[in-house]
């Protein structure tokens, strides 16, 4: 879960998070003709580093089932529900796409590029890229107060 949140890859693209790029810091996922490089952040490669040793892994995919299989999105949704369920939040709010809309909004706080956001993201389109970061309208109302032009 923390590698999704952290890179905002699709569940679909774990598959490319490996030894050697948990090594080199990046990962390059090829999906529909493109390619597109991952980064990954220095604390994330710290801890893929220390989770293979644990585990023996030396080389290929890092995330793995017990028969040497990658994990598939069932597998993971499965585990983000059980661990949900012991942190006592509702199951039926859990999707694991909802890491990549965490990421967005989180990397868009910071750099608030559209841009760059759409091209960390993979997204060929800024207007695919504008749904990430649609705001509930209690938002949009904090903000309105925050601006205090209202004497």
């Amino acid at each position: 879960m923390e590698t999704i949140c952290a890179t905002g890859i699709r569940v679909s693209e774990l598959t490319y998070i490996t030894a050697e790029a948990a090594r080199e810091g990046r990962a390059e996922v090829i999906l529909k003709g493109k390619i597109r490089v991952i980064l990954l952040p220095g604390k994330l490669c710290r801890k893929l580093l220390a989770y293979m040793r644990q585990h023996g892994i030396t080389c290929g995919e890092i995330f793995l089932t017990k028969g040497g299989k990658g994990l598939s999105r069932r597998q993971i949704w499965r585990e983000m529900k059980d661990l949900c369920k012991k942190a006592d939040v509702e199951s039926t709010k859990v999707f694991p796409h909802n890491l990549r809309h965490l990421f967005a909004t989180s990397f868009y706080k910071i750099c608030k590029d559209i841009v760059k956001l759409a091209d960390v993201l993979g997204h060929s389109s800024v207007e695919t890229t504008r749904i990430y970061l649609l705001t509930a309208g209690q938002e949009h109302a904090r903000h309105l107060e925050q601006m205090r032009l209202v004497i």
